[in-house]
């Protein structure tokens, strides 16, 4: 009886979608009902289970500001993140086009306009390098004119939203437009692996998990240009810890690039840094827009 009623219950709740308007959000609450309801059926949570699942629930939308997205954080530590933005970015193999990864919680304030070569580390207390590439079309064409979202924790693995006391507003942030030739570059600090929040809810779930909070270093990216999908990605620093254990799963090798050393006097005055310092160089590679006529 409790199998037949639970089933019929489930099929209730699916015909009470049948009359929204909108065909895909009734395919995705039938979707979302059965799933759930199967998930409650094959591990049978007690009472006091599903009570704390509604907590923890409460706690994580209680734990968002306007700086912090602890739902967005909770989604990266499931893997979940990761799985939509693989399957919406399935445009080719990673030698065509820059491979993405999460957006991740941060993304939370407008970076500042820059110009080519300006220093994103306003406070200059990391080990000095410089970022540089082109922004290319899948063909290899260049494209002037892209535009380059960049933003990266400091030294000690805080963003400035994370520390509105101590880090300048836009510490570690800039909007690149790409030159004529879809050539950027920017100064900056090698970044240092760090652990995401663990103040919150999330990390509670961590702690429960036995599992650890570390993300490899890394630098994000937007980057777009007209007529092209845009693409959000990281460069990770190669050798960095938790390369291959990142907290939120967002690792691909395509996207591991070496910071070296380089003693290149000239070179350092072109890029107007201190002599010799870390230089990373790559390209973003875009696909062109399947939307556009």
């Amino acid at each position: 009886m409790t199998t037949e009623f639970t089933t019929r219950l489930t099929e209730a709740v699916v015909d009470s979608f049948d009359g929204t308007s909108d065909a895909r959000l009734r395919e995705l609450l039938a979707s979302l009902t059965r799933h759930l309801h199967a998930f409650v059926r094959d591990t049978e949570p007690t009472m006091a289970e599903w009570e704390r699942a509604i907590y923890f629930l409460t706690a994580t939308g209680r734990a968002c500001t306007d700086t912090r997205q602890e739902f967005v954080l909770l989604s990266d530590v499931l893997g979940v993140s990761m799985l939509v933005e693989t399957i919406n970015s399935d445009r080719g193999t990673a030698d065509e086009v820059t491979e993405s990864t999460v957006l991740g919680p941060f993304h939370m304030t407008e970076s500042p306009v820059r110009a080519l070569g300006a220093n994103i580390d306003l406070v200059g207390d990391g080990e000095p390098c410089v970022v540089s590439g082109r922004v290319l079309s899948r063909d290899g064409t260049p494209l002037p004119g892209a535009a380059l979202d960049v933003w990266q924790a400091n030294p000690e693995g805080f963003y400035d939203v994370q520390q509105p006391d101590i880090q300048p507003a836009g510490n570690g942030r800039g909007l690149f437009t790409a030159d004529g030739e879809g050539r950027f570059w920017f100064r900056t600090c090698v970044p240092s692996p760090y652990p995401i929040p663990t103040d919150g809810p999330v990390g509670d779930l961590l702690e429960a998990t036995g599992r650890h909070p570390y993300r490899p270093a890394h630098i994000h990216f937007i980057a777009s240009a007209e007529g092209h999908t845009p693409v959000t990605t990281h460069i990770f620093v190669a050798g960095s810890d938790h390369l291959d254990s990142d907290a939120v799963f967002a690792v691909k090798e395509s996207l591991v690039k070496n910071f070296a050393v380089t003693d290149d006097p000239s070179l350092a005055a072109e890029f107007d840094i201190t002599n010799p310092f870390r230089h990373a160089r790559f390209d973003l590679v875009l696909d062109l827009d399947a939307e556009q006529p």
